[in-house]
């Protein structure tokens, strides 16, 4: 990949178009460098940056630290400027799927294809019988963990790398430059080398519970606005619109036609697991993927033609800057997430404010940041990545020991605290099944040394 994103033909933020859419034994692994679970699904019209928290969100939270955590502040962004770091282009490494119970499994099932949804249709509709899966456990990094296992057991070669996490981690640290009320709070762990992140599940419970209490006129301020709950739902309901289990190619007709009167479920997933590097941080990211452009390629080293589905309220007929502001603002989210898995299209399905489907735009993920720079210029993508690499420096730098670390970063806070709070341990981050297998694996590889 080169120093420089690329740039595509610019163009105005989308408007509703007349047409549908735009159109065997143990060893280290030789590459010396270089999935979340499913992320609410918040309809992404509800700009962020216009929305204040609640006092009791999880960035509120202090971290117990064993001692005085150590400062990365995020200003002056002059110290990221210029061109990016050397990036090394996500590659797939390995994948798996929650079925329809959300159960592991180590396979493609739970891949889907773009179709073309049909414009007019009500993202309300099933809202009801929406099946809404949400973490009631701390899944730490464990069904990423468990696919690293069978690909080190398959292939006898160790995943060797810097940075082992979800892509809503490295998401939230990428786009934190930008986001004037980005809050988060993550755990890390050194273990043989490589340092794992997860988010802070008690956190975010913490602050599911404060958003529950939350009064209902602070949650919706605007008595014609749709709940919050709606404008999640929408994205899912997009999703059933939008995808297969197949290629279009090979579905009957009434499979298509149906989709609009299928039961919405985000129980079923598929997750991507690529290996990539931000300067000299190499990194193995796991995250889920919407559904395929086509079928992917026989060349394993070939890119992956995985599409993210985004829903955004459509635009005024005449928008104005301010418009055009919060478009592109929420296109650093939509580029970042879909940058870090090597995701080549991004679809925005844009609604009325009811929740009517009145377009769909299909944009190139490495087209956006030289829109952005030519529109508002709310954002810069090559700062973003520098930003990224430095902070993942500044960890190898401050996490150099076993233990437990809180990383957290408070609203409006400017600095991200790193500091330890356990001496021992990795808190539950690494699986005890991991752990062990690293441990007989790094035993046999020593008895074998001195053989």
């Amino acid at each position: 990949m080169s120093n420089t994103l690329p740039i595509s033909k610019d163009s105005l933020p989308p408007r509703p178009p007349s047409h549908p859419e735009i159109t065997r034994a143990w060893k280290r692994s030789p590459e010396a460098s270089p999935p979340s679970r499913k992320r609410p699904r918040v309809d992404e019209s509800t700009d962020s940056h216009e929305q204040p928290l609640s006092s009791n969100t999880m960035s509120s939270l202090p971290p117990k630290s064993i001692a005085s955590p150590i400062m990365f502040p995020v200003q002056p962004l002059h110290r990221f400027q210029g061109a990016s770091a050397t990036i090394k282009r996500p590659r797939e490494i390995a994948h798996f799927s929650y079925d329809h119970n959300h159960e592991y499994r180590e396979d493609d099932s739970g891949i889907n294809y773009y179709c073309r949804p049909q414009l007019g249709s009500d993202l309300r509709t099933g809202f009801d019988t929406f099946k809404h899966y949400e973490d009631v456990e701390d899944p730490h990094l464990d069904s990423l963990l468990k696919t690293i296992i069978s690909k080190e057991k398959r292939e006898g070669v160790k995943v060797d790398t810097d940075f082992v996490t979800w892509r809503g981690m490295m998401t939230k640290i990428m786009t934190a430059p930008f986001d004037m009320f980005a809050a988060f709070d993550m755990r890390a762990t050194l273990h043989d080398g490589t340092i794992y992140i997860e988010e802070d599940f008690a956190a975010k419970v913490a602050d599911r519970a404060a958003e529950a209490n939350e009064p209902q006129s602070n949650r919706n301020s605007n008595p014609h606005q749709a709940s919050r709950e709606m404008m999640t739902y929408w994205g899912y309901k997009f999703e059933a619109l939008a995808l297969l289990p197949d290629t279009p190619q090979n579905t009957p007709m009434s499979v298509i036609e149906q989709r609009p009167s299928l039961v919405v479920s985000n129980h079923a997933q598929h997750c991507s697991i690529v290996k990539t590097a931000f300067g000299s941080n190499s990194l193995v990211i796991g995250g889920e993927v919407d559904g395929l452009w086509q079928p992917k390629p026989q060349d394993p080293n070939a890119p992956v033609p995985w599409i993210e589905l985004k829903t955004s309220e459509e635009l005024p007929q005449h928008p104005q800057k301010r418009d055009i502001l919060r478009f592109e603002r929420k296109l650093l989210k939509f580029w970042a997430q879909s940058f870090l898995l090597g995701v080549e299209k991004i679809i925005v399905g844009f609604r009325s404010k009811q929740g009517i489907l009145r377009a769909v735009e299909v944009y190139d993920t490495a087209w956006i940041p030289g829109r952005v720079r030519r529109g508002t210029a709310c954002w810069d993508g090559n700062t973003c990545i520098n930003f990224a690499a430095s902070f993942l420096t500044h960890l190898k730098q401050t996490i150099t020991d076993e233990g437990v670390y809180k990383i957290t970063l408070r609203k409006k806070g400017g600095t991200i605290e790193v500091g330890k709070v356990e001496d021992k341990g990795t808190g539950g981050i690494l699986s005890d099944e991991f752990l062990e297998w690293r441990n007989r694996k790094q035993e046999a590889a020593e008895v074998e040394k001195f053989e």
